[in-house]
């Protein structure tokens, strides 16, 4: 069944039945508007757009898995405020030739990722149009004072929390032909699946955001288009120097050895610029004995009379990583 033989109210009452509806749901679909408590007296918003063949491609990724992304990387913008996601609302632009049950795959796999994170889906619109594309809003919200990137300071430890370069190795991989992108056994890709499955369904670190914030991180934000260019945001924003030491980036580059052989590519590029893994950066005060599962990867410098904020990668001064505009 297509997309055109079916109209928006049996769209939107197929994805109820896939979705969850949250705790903090009070009004859910159906009205002009949901409503979402925030007993707090604020909340956290965030929005993503993905579009089809530049976010992801119906031949590399199963639609739980594109599902499980769109969700995926808004929930990260919640956890790297120090926040829970309460809510999520879910627009679709639709080939009018899409199969219905691809579609429903897609929207399961939004649900699910939802439901683990304790979110409700509470609303969302359909349109037609020529290609695919996902736009999502998250609300959450913080038990304390919401984390900012501003905050880091000379002194403080600069600690990563998830994987790196994992997604870039995984384009790359599948950009190049070198894995088949109806390639979906875990067992035939062996060392290179965890690269393949994080670019197609990154899983980010969300308990470590809240767990972050606990334990006092001064700044915080998602690494979503690579270590320096996000280092490089917290950097700017808090008027500091990050440096990274490379040796601490062992355990990312060690994983991403197999792809590196593969690809000729050296590893710890992926771990420095590769992006969409959406682990957690936070820079914790140097005395704070840091939260499962973050790991040390430099520390926050001062910046010098008549200098820039900045990224260093063992006192040399590095740039790049992921631009939707311009890619380097």
């Amino acid at each position: 069944m297509r997309i055109r033989e079916l109209d928006e109210t049996q769209l939107i009452e197929s994805f109820q039945r896939l979705l969850p509806s949250g705790g903090r749901t009070v009004v859910g679909p159906g009205d002009d508007c949901a409503m979402v408590a925030a007993p707090e007296g604020a909340f956290l918003v965030t929005t993503d757009v993905l579009v089809s063949g530049e976010h992801f491609r119906l031949d590399w990724s199963a639609p739980d898995e594109i599902g499980a992304r769109a969700a995926a990387q808004n929930l990260a913008d919640i956890a790297a405020m120090g926040g829970r996601t309460s809510s999520l609302v879910v627009s679709l632009v639709l080939p009018r030739d899409l199969d219905v049950d691809w579609l429903l795959a897609l929207v399961a796999g939004f649900g699910e990722r939802a439901r683990a994170a304790g979110a409700g889906v509470v609303g969302g619109d359909l349109a037609a149009g020529e290609q695919l594309t996902i736009a999502v809003t998250a609300h959450g919200w913080a038990s304390a004072a919401p984390v900012l990137r501003t905050g880091a300071r000379p002194g403080d430890t600069l600690a990563v929390a998830g994987t790196l370069g994992r997604s870039g190795a995984g384009l790359e991989l599948l950009g190049r032909g070198l894995v088949a992108g109806s390639e979906h056994d875990p067992t035939v890709l062996g060392g290179l699946s965890e690269a393949i499955q994080v670019y197609r369904a990154p899983v980010p670190p969300l308990e470590a955001g809240p767990a972050a914030a606990a334990h006092g991180a001064h700044a915080m934000l998602d690494v979503s288009d690579g270590l320096v260019i996000d280092a490089g945001r917290m950097a700017r924003a808090s008027a500091v120097v990050v440096e990274l030491d490379s040796s601490l980036l062992g355990p990312d580059v060690w994983a991403l050895e197999p792809a590196a052989r593969l690809c000729g590519h050296p590893a710890l590029d992926w771990a420095l610029f590769g992006g969409e893994d959406h682990a957690m950066l936070a820079a914790f005060p140097p005395a704070v004995v840091l939260p499962q599962p973050f790991r040390p990867i430099g520390v926050i410098g001062a910046v010098e009379p008549a200098a820039a904020p900045r990224v260093r990668l063992d006192g040399r001064e590095v740039s790049g990583g992921w631009d939707h505009f311009r890619r380097s």
